[in-house]
């Protein structure tokens, strides 16, 4: 069931910075934003509005709208998690997709959202309606999908029936978030299938963090049960904090890598992906997770010219 493209999703100013320490200036997130548009990303989670007290690192959500400029074929998404973040979100003028969030746990939506997971799903169908009503499209995300920080296994028939009620709201796609890193590629293939049947057309998106190492893993075990769309961050970063242990996102680069390498187009161009790769690490003066940066794309032959003498 492989396909011969996905469609790339660039989270990484958004969940690749939002657990980050340090607060990350305005226009380094806007350089990151023209830099994953010069890679060739179509669609980039480019900020969250949300209360800045719980997440300082996005309280600039709408200076960073203010600087972005529409680019023909690029969608802006925005992260919302209740009516008040959409309306934010809808007055800037910029955001073409709001992208709401449901909880497959109680106890974890209420660290994150205060409120319980229906009341999630709930919020979720309200910011659908609400991106309809003003013009824009709205996409749903199913956050520990594939297990909880606080309840552990996560019943794949609840997030079979929250992926049904969110697909009957109105959501353009459904994703299914490993938020805390905790999925084998056994669990996501038999999960992604079932939802993929469960809400056809609509595709499945999957957001994959790298905490244990099965990464990339899962998003290939994704792919080849039905997922047509996939979250990365630049340089691999992220995480999630409402939940403990969640660490960065899969690397932009190294999904890029895997699947060009496998013959499945990203539209993404992976020498430009190092090169940003490496001036994000200026930005956040550390290494960055992913492999690929660190170790550079497939070798190419090297021509050693005999001279005659």
């Amino acid at each position: 069931m492989y396909t011969n493209a996905v469609e790339m999703v660039e989270v990484s100013p958004r969940d690749g910075l939002q657990n980050e320490p340090a607060l990350i200036p305005t226009e380094a997130k806007l350089d990151l934003i023209r830099q994953a548009i010069a890679c060739g990303a179509r669609r980039i989670e480019v900020t969250s509005f949300v209360n800045p007290r719980a997440v300082p690192q996005m309280a600039d959500a709408e200076q960073v709208c203010e600087g972005i400029e529409p680019v023909e074929g690029v969608t802006y998404i925005g992260l919302v998690m209740n009516r008040r973040g959409a309306e934010r979100a809808i007055a800037t003028g910029k955001i073409g997709q709001l992208g709401a969030v449901s909880v497959s746990t109680d106890t974890f939506a209420m660290a994150n959202q205060g409120q319980t997971s229906e009341g999630s799903v709930d919020a979720a169908s309200q910011i659908i309606a609400l991106a309809k009503h003003a013009g824009l499209t709205g996409q749903a995300t199913i956050a520990a999908s594939f297990g909880c920080p606080f309840e552990g296994e996560v019943s794949e028939d609840r997030i079979l029936a929250m992926a049904e009620v969110l697909a009957r709201a109105g959501a353009v796609e459904i994703g299914l978030a490993d938020t805390i890193g905790v999925a084998n590629p056994a669990h996501v293939a038999r999960l992604v299938e079932r939802v993929s049947k469960a809400i056809s057309p609509l595709p499945v998106r999957v957001h994959f963090h790298n905490t244990r190492g099965t990464g990339l893993a899962n998003v290939w075990a994704a792919i080849g049960a039905g997922a047509r769309i996939v979250d990365a961050s630049i340089g691999g970063l992220g995480g999630c904090p409402f939940a403990p242990g969640a660490a960065g996102n899969v690397a932009t680069e190294d999904v890029v890598y895997m699947l060009e390498r496998a013959e499945i187009s990203t539209g993404l161009d992976l020498d430009r992906l190092i090169e940003t790769n490496r001036w994000l690490a200026g930005i956040m003066q550390k290494e960055l997770p992913a492999m690929v940066g660190k170790a550079g794309g497939f070798p190419q032959p090297q021509h050693n010219e005999r001279k005659l003498p």
